[in-house]
């Protein structure tokens, strides 16, 4: 059966055609694909290698360890530390409140770019993405199609423009990345004797070369798919806006996988945020006695 698999990716792409709802079947087609080309298992224990038992003698010459928590799409207005509480107030963020008190807040500060991969290029580097040629945020192949499809009987003046002559010069997703010559802050810390680890999301490439392992980090648990929780999991509840396009085809390419240094996907083990937050601990607990980049 899998080996039909892309012949019948095709024929429904033909039928989408044909009837008006291309957009709608490739969509319900894609997690079927997925599957079929990189299967998810089951989850597995994540081995993180542990430091020295005991403190050194003298703990005033050991560096500082450093644990750099990323929050993806969150805003300045999103923190009530700056605001008093977004909405009407009542949305509280107590906890990072608490770690801008005790630490350094800055006023004045400013995102290295406006959109998410370039950003995070430049936290790990220290440089201008714009300086390496990495501007934009990677995006799969077919994902231009799909924009022109959505927005086909849009009436507003700006559309996306659709160059199809150079859609065929397009590197496949993975491919897409920072440089692998760039140098990160993990690569500069594991020379200076750190213990460097990753856990969640990368954006960065997914090729070798490209890869967290790759870049400096001894281990990582890399996110390999957007689900919180599976779909049908009596644990979550679902937000789902039919009306919106790009809403149906995050939920259409939607896994709920992690990898451990490019291992095979696998499920995590429980709700993401608390999965990925328990692998965190457990990084700090073993390496406690040892420098290290979390």
């Amino acid at each position: 059966m899998r080996r039909w698999l892309p012949a019948l990716g095709v024929l429904a792409l033909l039928v989408a055609t044909a009837y008006g709802y291309r957009l709608e079947l490739l969509l319900a087609a894609a997690p079927v694909v997925a599957e079929w080309r990189d299967p998810v298992g089951p989850n597995r224990p994540v081995a993180w290698p542990a430091g020295p038992a005991q403190a050194a003698a003298v703990p005033s010459a050991r560096p500082p360890n450093v644990v750099l928590i990323l929050a993806d799409d969150l805003g300045f207005n999103d923190v009530s530390f700056y605001n008093g509480g977004a909405a009407d107030g009542t949305l509280q963020t107590p906890n990072i409140d608490a770690i801008a008190r005790d630490g350094v807040v800055f006023e004045n500060g400013y995102a290295a770019n406006a959109v998410c991969a370039p950003s995070r290029a430049s936290i790990m580097t220290g440089r201008y993405a714009t300086r390496f040629g990495f501007e934009y945020t990677p995006f799969f192949r077919i994902g231009a199609t799909i924009m022109e499809w959505m927005y086909q009987d849009d009436p507003a003046p700006l559309r996306p423009v659709i160059h199809h002559d150079r859609l065929g010069d397009m590197l496949p997703l993975e491919h897409l990345g920072m440089p692998a010559g760039e140098v990160t802050v993990a690569e500069v810390l594991k020379a200076a004797g750190y213990y460097t680890a990753h856990i969640g999301k990368w954006h960065l490439g997914g090729i070798d070369g490209m890869r967290p392992e790759q870049q400096g980090f001894d281990n990582s648990l890399y996110m390999a798919g957007i689900a919180y929780l599976p779909e049908d999991s009596p644990d979550v509840v679902n937000a789902k806006q039919p009306f919106d396009p790009i809403d149906r085809m995050v939920w259409a390419s939607a896994r709920y996988a992690a990898q451990f240094d490019g291992s095979a996907p696998f499920a995590p083990d429980g709700y993401l945020t608390d999965y990925y937050t328990e692998q965190a601990v457990r990084v700090i607990e073993a390496n406690r006695h040892r420098p290290f980049l979390l």
